[in-house]
């Protein structure tokens, strides 16, 4: 529809992961959700940097991990200093990041218009 979600990244390692990304928007069109993970948990890519993008929406709530939940593990957020949170994207910072993400979750709030 009028919103959509960017990821890009540079990374290194790893051999044949799967990943996956889901888009959502809730009943009411008020907030849209963009997450992108490694199912089977743990990723073994070395990241460099990474972004994901919001259009059409502004950032409410952002997340990453450097290990996703699986078999009963929970997710393992990263420190707040090894990313940043804009409005419109989450991306890794220069020199704190520890180059492990196996999850990014964002939920953006839609524009929409008063009657």
């Amino acid at each position: 529809g009028d919103y959509s979600c960017t990821f890009t990244y540079s990374a290194q390692g790893g051999t044949n992961e799967q990943w996956q990304m889901n888009v959502g928007v809730s009943e009411d069109n008020q907030l849209f959700s963009c997450s992108v993970w490694r199912p089977q948990g743990k990723s073994y890519l070395f990241f460099t940097q990474f972004k994901a993008e919001v259009k059409g929406a502004k950032i409410e709530h952002a997340m990453a991990y450097s290990q996703a939940a699986v078999g009963g593990q929970n997710d393992i957020p990263l420190k707040q200093e090894e990313f940043e949170v804009t409005e419109k994207a989450v991306s890794h910072r220069e020199g704190k990041f520890r180059f492990e993400l196996s999850k990014l979750m964002i939920v953006a709030k839609t524009r929409h218009d008063e009657l």
